[in-house]
């Protein structure tokens, strides 16, 4: 058995661990069995393909892979879960910056060869390579600082954008040409990298933070694409068959989450939420405030609770404390559920990732359309964090930017409890009428603390 033989099995294999890791991430209780399982692929797949390549020194080699392993475990243990969806970000964005470095290379090494198909192929997929790398490494970038609040969350519009990105656009064409015409001119080769950074910039800069979780899934898709291109123009077989997975999973999220929101991904890459609600749509009202020791007289004698979590709950850390709560809730004769919007949070999952690590039943997560239809039932809704993802104002006013959205119907519940820091808006900047129901009752203060009184509450 040749070398050849053995390397192409070695992929095989490292592919069906790929695709089986894949499979038990679709499930929280399965989902670090299968992160692990897609690890050890991927080491495969790293170990054979530098037997492949027949590396002469591996000094380098071992010292990156050392270096990354060490830094990456130190990361994911050390980072808050409130980070977790800029670190995503910046996944994607390494994931296009490594395609970009490899196409840039391979460029490099090319050779005076004379004109044909198979060279003509070569350069298109090194040019992909390097378009669609940049722009999902400046794009992960951006959407890193406007998750991580290092850069404002708003969509970032000024005159002459529209114009700055169709010159991007046949910019990129014409030094595309020029770059396969010309393959050996390193000019074209530095002014498509700039082309793809500065369009990866100007399009994700323009599109405002509330609809970062769809772009981040779409980012994915990007450097699994990246990937799939680098792929085919080294000739490398499990980089195709991994990009693919990736570019076709990242495709298959982001269009789930543009169907929860009932917009279409142009909508969403060209306009995001920066509409001003329109002039006769004020909302107003008065918001009633109920303290901890009130809201728990209530509880206590509910017999049906749901919890909608949002980023709000992240921030606070209160999952582990809404388990808690939940056991006690439980122990009282009331049954618990927990309803989860698909763009809840700042990354697509985060809430079933934050609850998951609180250890709550699987089983007890339910879709928005599995709950709305019974909302009635509910005695109490405790919205955590939650505002835009519970906005009447998708179905009440046509005036709101998030007009037309499916949100969980929180309102029609017996009686709302809205744990919020404060009354103002949420992070798409929409106003929540929601507030003003006459069944709405808010409770200030830290989600953590807040839950921490009730479940003292419960014990005395």
């Amino acid at each position: 058995m040749t070398i050849e033989i053995i390397i192409n099995l070695t992929y095989v294999v490292a592919a069906g661990l790929f695709i089986f890791g894949l499979k038990l991430l679709s499930h929280p209780a399965s989902a670090r069995k299968g992160n692990f399982i897609s690890a050890i692929g991927m080491l495969i797949a790293v170990v054979a393909t530098l037997l492949d390549h027949q590396i002469i020194t591996y000094q380098y080699i071992f010292a990156g892979m050392l270096i990354g392993a060490c830094y990456g475990g130190w990361k994911a243990r050390s980072v808050q879960m409130t980070q977790m969806p800029e670190m995503v970000s910046l996944f994607n964005g390494f994931g296009g910056a490594a395609s970009l470095l490899l196409a840039w290379s391979t460029v490099l090494s090319i050779g005076v060869e004379p004109p044909g198909s198979s060279h003509h192929t070569l350069l298109v997929t090194l040019l992909i390579t390097l378009l669609i790398g940049g722009i999902t490494f400046s794009g992960s970038v951006v959407a890193w600082g406007k998750l991580s609040g290092k850069m404002s969350s708003k969509a970032f519009i000024f005159k002459g954008l529209r114009e700055l990105s169709i010159l991007h656009l046949v910019g990129m064409v014409i030094a595309g040409i020029f770059f396969i015409s010309e393959p050996l001119n390193g000019l074209w080769l530095y002014v498509i990298i700039i082309l793809g950074l500065s369009f990866g910039l100007w399009a994700t800069i323009s599109i405002g933070g509330a609809d970062m979780p769809v772009v981040i899934a779409l980012l994915n898709s990007y450097s699994g694409i990246a990937a799939t291109a680098a792929g085919l123009a080294i000739g490398n077989t499990i980089l195709i068959v991994t990009g693919l997975l990736v570019g076709a999973s990242g495709l298959i999220l982001t269009n789930i989450m543009c169907k929860a929101m009932n917009r279409s991904l142009m909508n969403v890459l060209l306009s995001g939420f920066s509409k001003p609600i329109e002039q006769g749509e004020v909302i107003k009202g008065e918001v009633k405030i109920l303290s901890p020791q009130d809201a728990f007289y209530v509880l206590e004698a509910a017999q049906a609770v749901l919890v909608i979590p949002g980023y709000g709950m992240a921030v606070a850390q209160a999952q582990h404390a809404v388990r808690e709560l939940q056991t006690l809730l439980e122990d009282n004769g009331c049954s618990v559920d927990y309803a989860i919007h698909a763009v809840a949070g700042r990354m697509p999952g985060h809430m079933n990732v934050l609850l998951a690590e609180a250890d709550v039943p699987y089983d007890q997560l339910y879709e928005m359309d599995d709950v709305n239809p019974r909302m009635e039932n509910y005695d109490v809704v405790i919205v955590i964090g939650a505002n835009d993802v519970v906005n009447p104002a998708a179905k009440e006013m046509k005036g709101s930017p998030i007009y037309g959205m499916p949100v969980i119907e929180a309102y029609r519940a017996k009686s709302v409890f809205v744990l919020k820091r404060s009354i103002n808006a949420g992070f798409a900047g929409v106003d929540n009428p929601l507030f003003f129901k006459d069944n709405t009752r808010m409770v200030l203060g830290d989600a953590k603390e807040t839950i921490n009184s009730l479940i003292k509450e419960f014990s005395d």
